[in-house]
């Protein structure tokens, strides 16, 4: 077969020619000749396999530079670089659908006061309202120790009725992690549902701000950092920043889930495909951050709304807990304890059971009905 069209080759390769011709100038998909007279792109039959794969990465969204890379690898690292993309979709996905509901939630909420509000005026009568939510209480507890091989501890963490914290500080003693915590403190005074997320956002902020003027308040400061995870109550829904590789659990009808992801270069080699877990687990590098507060690492936290339920146990904890205590453990521990400071207590023994290499903290909260005490 000779060479096709652009009309031809666009009608078997099912994109359009105006994409060819933009495919073209990017140097994603050049045609195989370009007739020197007519100035007409004419493609190889053989170049169908390549426009075909572009059309149907293009269906799934992917950016044009994203898919150029895709092309260029082998069918194995191919089909691993999607995957991946797709991991990552659906990661957004699942974020904007907790937002969606979120929003739908509150502006029902406002519509139906609204609506009651008016009854109330035309019959001259004051209407009951009722929260759209149960009311939960949170029971919580925090401790900190330095481990059996550091001489002094970097972590801080923090843990209030409406507030729970972990920052791990690193490059200048605790300064870090205590400034990260200060400045989310006010976090502790009642934040209304609706505006959860944005002040969990300029918390955030805040926290790297009073970080990065720290390290720029003494040359000896220059290099510090910290990472930071932290819930947030409202009712019965929580707000989640993340920042680093210190970690958010999920206790849930017996099963436990990490509810965060580490920003680290060793995740984004795992999830990449590029190394497996038994060799992340020893990987040189597993320590650094890609994301953090300070420290020369990118500013860019991750930010959740979550649904609360009576019986949800959550763990903050620093990365000296889960670097060497098993999931399996840190579950059993949660499961069977029903105290949150007991709880702490114990996870930091099996830290430090495992050589306590590492500062290790850990937050606890247990999510009650309202009718329980919040005991701390």
């Amino acid at each position: 077969m000779g060479l096709l069209t652009i009309g031809a080759f666009a009608k078997a390769s099912r994109l359009s020619p105006k994409a060819l011709r933009l495919y073209d100038e990017l140097g994603l998909l050049p045609p195989a000749r370009v007739d020197p007279h007519s100035g007409y792109r004419l493609y190889d039959p053989a170049q169908l396999e390549r426009a075909r794969l572009v059309a149907w990465l293009r269906r799934l969204g992917m950016p044009l530079v994203r898919i150029r890379t895709v092309c260029e690898l082998d069918p194995g690292a191919a089909a691993r670089e999607v995957g991946v993309y797709w991991a990552q979709v659906e990661a957004d996905t699942a974020a904007r659908r907790d937002l969606a509901a979120f929003l739908v939630d509150q502006l029902s909420q406002r519509s139906q006061l609204s609506q009651q509000s008016q009854l109330s005026q035309q019959s001259g009568k004051d209407i009951a309202m009722s929260s759209a939510h149960s009311t939960l209480g949170v029971r919580y507890a925090v401790l900190s120790d330095r481990g059996s091989v550091r001489m002094s501890n970097e972590d801080s963490g923090y843990a209030g009725p409406r507030l729970l914290a972990v920052a791990d500080g690193f490059g200048g003693g605790r300064h870090a992690s205590e400034a990260a915590i200060e400045a989310l403190k006010p976090l502790e005074a009642e934040v209304p549902g609706a505006e959860l997320l944005s002040a969990l956002e300029d918390a955030a902020h805040r926290a790297h701000a009073s970080v990065c003027e720290l390290a720029a308040s003494d040359p000896a400061l220059r290099g510090v950092g910290t990472t930071l995870t932290a819930m947030v109550w409202s009712g019965s829904r929580l707000g989640l920043v993340h920042i680093g590789d210190s970690r958010a659990y999920l206790l849930r009808d017996g099963e436990l889930f990490q509810i965060t992801h580490d920003h680290t270069v060793v995740r984004s080699l795992l999830d990449e495909g590029r190394i497996t877990a038994a060799e992340a687990a020893s990987h040189p590098g597993r320590a650094m951050l890609l994301r953090a507060m300070g420290g020369g690492a990118a500013f860019e936290p991750d930010l959740a709304l979550r649904d609360a339920l009576a019986g949800d146990r959550y763990l903050l904890c620093s990365d000296g807990l889960s670097g060497v205590v098993p999931a399996e453990e840190t579950r059993r521990v949660l499961a069977s304890v029903a105290d949150p400071g007991e709880a702490a207590l114990e996870l930091i023994a099996l830290a430090n059971r495992a050589g306590g290499p590492d500062n290790v903290t850990c937050g606890v909260a247990h999510v009650v009905d309202g009718a329980e005490p919040p005991a701390a």
